[in-house]
């Protein structure tokens, strides 16, 4: 009897076991899933059930997360009910309500300091608990995540621009490096230049027997170190102009401040081109540059004209028509020989002048001019089709400046875009020349183009609005419209 009764209590354990087993879970941990304590579960009730299974016993108010299968805005679970207040991405305040299941409702019900958006959630257990919830929104943190991308984005911006200002600096420094170690770099080097011979012999012989862009380099750099300084002539922007003596000729010595040296280098680089050599362009004697270390002069040595500028000439001298034709006529070859391309193998290409005026055109004894200061002007070869651009940071002259310049709509790429500018220069300059000219006994006194427009030192947007904006042109006297005038 015995023996039967530990049989009994022992199958009756192994069933218990696979019956457990079949469900493959913990009934304990099943009821704990459902949102009902262990004690409270009802006799007799099948545990191998999974929570979501169970019978759901909670009625919520649901608005806005209302399921499918809600009616009359309730809804029912086997968790909590929930209200939910939360900013969208536009800055709408939305409230809501619904139903939570059990799964995860504990940290559901719990919102995150670190959310994305602003947020309060808040939840209850007891039937439409939810719909006397009001959750308020969190005050707005203070954007210190926001302000710190913000301030990362704004230094790596300024760093990339900094890199790349640093890297064209360097650049265009390695460039002019390059070129000026063309020259000779002792400074003592020197060559013989026989007694007795002229500039005007050393240039004769140049063209003769060279290639027709200047004198030899050695004999540059024996003239500038031979040259005596006397007296300072003029100043501007770029440097000084000093009268300087040569075995008693005298030459002009423009002095380049150091800053200058990209439009001294482009002057000194126009100006021994071959063929560039012309009656109406100031003749090219020699550059140099003396100096080392912290201070460097740069030179450039040409002929010297008495008469000075077309600008200081026109304020002391009145013209007569022949003498009025002979300033504009030359003007004219001089400008037409720098914009004319020579074809050959010894061959020169089209220059632009880009910053033409009176004070940039000398007058010779003999009444004709020259153009001079090529320091921005561009070049143009029609084997490659290629515009050469100075790399100077000087502008042009804003009286002179063509609308398309100013209006900025000038096609850089497109050369004759560059010859049209200077032809507007070149009129301004005629209009300067015009009124110091004396027919039937009147004459006006000299002025700028503009004068009565703009102040005697326009700015940019002075120029834009007059030029441009209103279309306005300088006034031609009504003494040119008679017959005898135009004969």
């Amino acid at each position: 009897m015995a023996v039967l009764s530990s049989l009994a209590v022992m199958v009756a354990a192994v069933l218990l076991v696979l019956r457990t087993d079949a469900a493959g879970q913990n009934p304990d941990h099943v009821l704990q899933g459902t949102g009902v304590n262990p004690e409270a579960r009802r006799p007799g009730e099948d545990s191998t059930i999974a929570p979501e299974d169970l019978p759901r016993f909670l009625s919520c108010f649901c608005s806005g997360h209302c399921p499918d299968d809600a009616t009359n805005n309730t809804c029912q679970t086997n968790g909590q009910c929930f209200a939910i207040i939360e900013e969208d991405e536009h800055g709408e305040v939305q409230l809501t309500s619904g139903c939570m299941k059990y799964e995860g409702s504990h940290f559901q019900c719990k919102d995150s300091p670190n959310a994305q958006t602003r947020r309060t959630i808040e939840c209850c257990n007891t039937n439409f608990c939810n719909e006397d919830l009001r959750p308020t929104l969190p005050p707005e943190l203070p954007m210190e995540s926001s302000s710190h991308w913000l301030a990362f984005i704004i230094s790596m911006t300024v760093c990339c621009c900094t890199l790349i200002c640093l890297t064209i600096v360097f650049y265009y420094r390695y460039k002019w490096q390059t070129e000026r170690d063309r020259f000779p770099k002792d400074l003592e080097q020197e060559v013989f230049i026989r007694g007795g011979e002229s500039l005007k012999d050393l240039i004769h012989q140049s063209q003769s027997s060279g290639s027709g862009s200047g004198l030899p380099l050695l004999v540059q750099r024996t003239i500038a170190k031979q040259i005596q300084m006397v007296r300072q002539i003029g100043k501007g922007r770029y440097g000084e102009v000093w009268l300087g003596r040569w075995r008693g000729e005298k030459v002009a010595v423009k002095v380049f401040f150091t800053r200058e040296e990209a439009s001294w280098f482009r002057e000194t680089e126009i100006y021994q081109t071959v063929l560039m050599r012309h009656e109406n362009i100031l003749g090219f004697i020699a550059a140099d540059i003396k100096g080392s270390g912290a201070f460097t002069q740069l030179f450039l040595i040409t002929d010297y004209h008495e008469n000075g500028s077309l600008y200081d000439y026109l304020k002391v001298n009145t013209l007569d028509p022949p003498a009025l034709l002979r300033l504009a006529y030359s003007a004219a070859c001089g400008l037409c020989h720098l914009h004319t391309e020579i074809y050959g193998t010894q061959g020169k290409p089209a220059i632009a002048h880009r910053d033409l005026k009176s004070k940039n055109i000398l007058v010779k004894k003999n009444g004709t001019c020259c153009i001079a200061d090529l320091g921005l002007a561009v070049k143009f070869n029609s084997d490659t089709s290629e515009v050469d651009i100075p790399l100077s940071t000087r502008v042009g002259t804003r009286r002179y400046m063509a609308p398309e310049v100013l209006d900025e709509s000038l096609n850089k790429n497109h050369f004759q875009a560059y010859i049209m500018a200077d032809m507007y220069s070149y009129g301004l300059v005629v209009w300067e020349m015009t009124r110091r000219c004396v027919t039937g006994g009147m004459v006006e006194d000299y002025q700028l183009a503009y004068f009565n427009m703009v102040t005697s030192e326009p700015s940019y947007e002075d120029m834009l609005e007059v030029v441009c904006v209103k279309g306005l042109r300088p006034t031609v006297s009504n003494r040119w419209n008679s017959d005898e005038v135009r004969l």
